[in-house]
């Protein structure tokens, strides 16, 4: 068993460390700082420090001599060297520092193998014997499935309903990836969840260009019944259906007025546990998005002409 302990899911893991791993056919375990195993566990194993050897794993090895078979450290950045970081921002070197370079004795004295990404680190740590270990490149999710909530600031209640709905999701499908927009505070509420990207707010005009940028895949209006939300219209269901995702809508909203569940969008009760359930069912089903979504464009096509024959009947023109 292989041990692969790292500060969280990381470029340094995936592009170089797992590759490497994984050729030699070896289950691996990845693990957070957190994740402290057995002792037991140990026995016979190789444990991999990716960049970092955080205190609790180094007391769990010291706790555990002789159970370890193989120790090794990989860096890609010459973590082990203060001086290599002159310049940076102090609180980056303060952890360079505490996680790294103050271990540089401990790992020599266990008998720890070196990787490292470059032959400039090779070089420098030659006296180490280091292993040059060099980047695969990532392949891409067979069927990524891109949710998203794009709730402006005044959605914050919103925002919070989302978030233990997202957690099921995300844990229970890994294909999803979730995009919300928001500032620091919806940063700090998601950052546990993987697969999770928070957009910085953006004006009118640069959110037109964003939307079309990228395909999405499922649209989530949950519109909590607050007076606030009562004088909003269905102008998400625009927004949904321009970047050609299915939608996922409140009832008793205004978007649910012109959408017709299981037609051409999925209204669904306001329960968390029934939303999760309903976006991993359209995660699960491209046919039923693409459905959704055709069938959603016709309606914008109504509504649009129904718009043109409500301003021609009272006279009313885009430019007056």
């Amino acid at each position: 068993m292989i041990f692969l302990v790292e500060e969280q899911p990381n470029p340094s893991s995936d592009f170089f460390v797992l590759p490497a791993l994984r050729a030699g056919g070896e289950a691996v375990r990845r693990c957070r700082f957190s994740d402290i195993p057995a002792i037991e566990a140990l026995q016979g194993a190789t444990v991999v420090f990716v960049r970092y050897i955080p205190p609790a794993w180094r007391r769990l090895l010291e706790h555990a001599h002789g159970h370890v078979a193989h120790l090794v450290l990989f860096m890609d950045d010459d973590v082990l060297d203060v001086r290599a970081s002159a310049g940076m921002p102090w609180r980056y070197r303060a952890k360079l520092w505490r996680l790294a370079a103050r271990h540089r004795d401990w790992l020599r004295r266990r008998g720890a193998r070196l990787w490292v990404s470059t032959p400039y680190l090779q070089q420098k740590y030659a006296d180490w014997q280091p292993a040059l270990v060099l980047p695969c490149p990532v392949p891409p999710p067979a069927s990524m499935c891109r949710v998203f909530y794009h709730g402006s600031a005044s959605h914050q209640a919103e925002i919070r309903w989302l978030r233990p709905v997202m957690e099921t999701v995300l844990a229970r499908d890994e294909r999803v990836h979730f995009e919300i927009v928001g500032g620091r505070d919806v940063y700090r509420l998601y950052r546990g969840l993987p697969r999770v990207t928070v957009v910085h707010p953006m004006r009118w005009p640069a959110y037109g260009g964003f939307l079309a940028s990228a395909r999405r895949d499922i649209g989530l209006v949950p519109q909590l019944d607050l007076p606030f939300n009562r004088a909003r219209s269905h102008t998400k269901v625009f927004d949904i259906t321009a970047c050609g995702a299915a939608g996922v809508y409140s009832p008793g909203s205004a978007c649910a007025d012109v959408i017709a569940h299981g037609v051409d969008g999925w209204v669904v009760p306001l329960d968390q546990a029934a939303w999760a359930e309903s976006i991993l069912a359209l995660a699960g089903d491209e046919a039923l998005r693409a459905a959704l979504a055709a069938k959603a464009r016709e309606t914008v096509g109504r509504l649009a002409d129904l718009d043109s024959r409500f301003r021609g009947n009272d006279g009313l023109g885009c430019g007056e």
